[in-house]
């Protein structure tokens, strides 16, 4: 039995069904990750993006709607968010994925449905294929299967906004050919149209990120090339996961660098929303409804 204090929790014991609680899990190798439990029904935890993004954007703009009927689990994985740094830079996908085991033993769930979005996707595919019975299902939005695609995407789409006396030669490397479109495309104030339909919806989201601190080590070890194993293609994987698996994708997303032919789950439903990268801002009635549905068939 784990009490409130073992946990660092804040309010409720997490043992009480319904509850809404935030405490720090602290993993097998002494990193303190944050820990929000919020919502009742089946339990999901969400696996953001990035990477290093943290989990407060989605909760505050999509997540807080599935709580009705799903038991959402928001977790910052360790050097994002508002969770601590690794000492020893451990941010490899197997220690990713063993942080996500480590808070489902501690919960004491059998099993849960992992819902990812944007680099999150890699991570939660990862997990399923190492623990695919403790994966009810999989909910993929607007989820990357591909690092380095998703950037050449991102990359390419990202030059076409600009003039072409402004685009980078192709020749210069990959990774300082994007930190130049980007800056190019910041002090066009066109930035946003990489990932949101309108300035309007990126302001939004920007306000909410701004909320909260935000730690930045994984993306800046993700960003110098410091973690090889992050260039892996999960396509192929997809098509060994036999659990139940909802993929969201934007209809005109040019983040994550796959199309619906990406994903080869043998159980999937694949549902297509109007909009880019953001698809539960963008469309949050659509998103919850969709969501909900596919939640309802899992009990059946």
């Amino acid at each position: 039995m784990l009490f409130a204090s073992d946990w660092g929790c804040v309010g409720v014991c997490p043992t009480q069904a319904g509850a809404t609680y935030v405490y720090h899990l602290l993993t097998s190798d002494s990193v303190r990750l944050f820990v929000r439990v919020a919502g009742q029904g089946t339990p999901c935890v969400f696996v953001h993006g990035g990477p290093g993004a943290g989990s407060y954007s989605f909760e505050k703009l999509g997540g807080n709607r599935l709580e009705a009927q799903l038991r959402m689990i928001y977790i910052d994985q360790r050097g994002s968010g508002r969770s601590a740094s690794s000492p020893r830079k451990d941010y490899s996908v197997a220690r990713m994925v063993q942080d996500l085991e480590e808070l489902r033993q501690h919960l004491g769930l059998e099993r849960w449905v992992v819902m990812s979005h944007s680099f999150g996707g890699t991570i939660a595919t990862a997990y399923a294929t190492q623990h695919p019975a403790r994966v009810q299902a999989l909910v993929l939005v607007n989820s990357v299967l591909n690092p380095p695609a998703s950037l050449e995407s991102m990359l390419h789409y990202g030059t076409s906004l600009l003039p072409t006396a402004e685009q980078p030669n192709a020749s210069i490397p990959m990774m300082q050919r994007f930190g130049m479109v980007m800056g190019a495309l910041q002090r066009r104030q066109v930035a946003y149209q990489l990932q949101y339909s309108t300035d309007s919806l990126a302001a939004r989201a920007s306000r909410v990120v701004r909320a909260v601190p935000a730690n930045q080590d994984f993306a800046t070890q993700v960003f110098s090339g410091q973690l090889p194993d992050y260039g892996q293609d999960y396509g192929p994987a997809t098509a060994q996961l036999s659990m139940p698996a909802l993929v969201i994708l934007g209809q005109d997303d040019r983040t994550t660098g796959t199309t619906p032919q990406s994903f080869r789950f043998p159980r999937q439903q694949v549902v297509v929303l109007p909009g880019k990268h953001y698809s539960f801002l963008e469309q949050p009635a659509r998103f919850q409804q969709v969501v909900s549905s596919f939640v309802q068939t899992l009990s059946r």
